[in-house]
């Protein structure tokens, strides 16, 4: 029989805080290693717009770093569609003139993130608030480059709230319908996206049929859209892992 071990309330309380502290330390440590991770790929998906003088671009932290590493090319660089007034910001601060989609037409490259990631590169996004926008341009453009880290792959989409932009006034009726879907929506309050809608986040989908999904959440009065890209997915996802930047395809 093992000895009994007997610290007294000092010492517990001292050793709470050390593995606390060693904690702390562990997280801001994979926290680094992402922001690597997404460093990487952001670099690597560079070398797919070469030659593209009009880039579709889109919304997030992944993002972001892309954008920062087209200031060096901004030159070559004649404008860009943006999903997001947060990314229309930043390219502006860059150089970069920001061109309407309208006047532009179809975009040969697209470069945006995700939310999660599947083997058939049907995407989540919309942790933004910036997926009907997002999902305008990509359907606009030839080829749809998904940048992300290797956080965001799963084998079936859903453990990510689903995000479903809606008209305000829709919003307690959708939230019902999703509920018959079998989901757990939860309003994300003090969001107003750049096209004036209201974010649903639902939890506690499984979804194993994203196709048809998003084709029936789209079809509910009051939707704006949903955050499934399957009816259009990427045609590229570049992941960064530990091992460098993977490609799918």
């Amino acid at each position: 029989m093992g000895a009994l071990i007997v610290i007294d309330a000092e010492a517990a309380r001292q050793t709470h805080l050390n593995l606390k502290d060693l904690m702390d330390v562990k997280k801001r440590q994979n926290t680094m290693t992402q922001d690597q991770l997404k460093q990487k790929v952001a670099e690597a998906a560079l070398d797919y717009v070469k030659g593209y003088s009009i880039l579709g671009i889109g919304t997030g932290s992944t993002t972001r770093l892309f954008i920062d590493g087209l200031a060096e090319r901004r030159k070559d660089i004649e404008g860009a569609v943006s999903s997001s007034l947060a990314t229309t910001e930043q390219l502006k601060k860059l150089g970069i003139p920001v061109l309407e989609l309208n006047d532009v037409g179809t975009l040969d490259v697209y470069v945006d993130g995700a939310d999660e990631i599947n083997p058939q590169k049907q995407l989540i996004k919309g942790g933004g608030a910036a997926l009907t926008r997002e999902k305008i341009i990509a359907a606009a453009s030839k080829k749809f480059i998904c940048i992300a880290d290797d956080s965001k792959c799963v084998d079936v989409l859903g453990k990510f709230p689903l995000p479903v932009e809606v008209i305000p006034m829709a919003r307690s009726f959708v939230a019902r319908e999703m509920v018959k879907l079998g989901g757990q929506p939860v309003w994300r309050e003090n969001c107003v996206t750049d096209n004036g809608g209201q974010i649903l986040d639902v939890w506690n989908l499984s979804i194993l049929n994203p196709l048809e999904m998003e084709q029936v959440i789209n079809n509910i009065p009051g939707v704006i859209t949903v955050g499934i890209f399957a009816m259009r997915p990427a045609d590229v996802v570049l992941v960064g892992g530990e091992k460098g930047v993977r490609t799918i395809v």
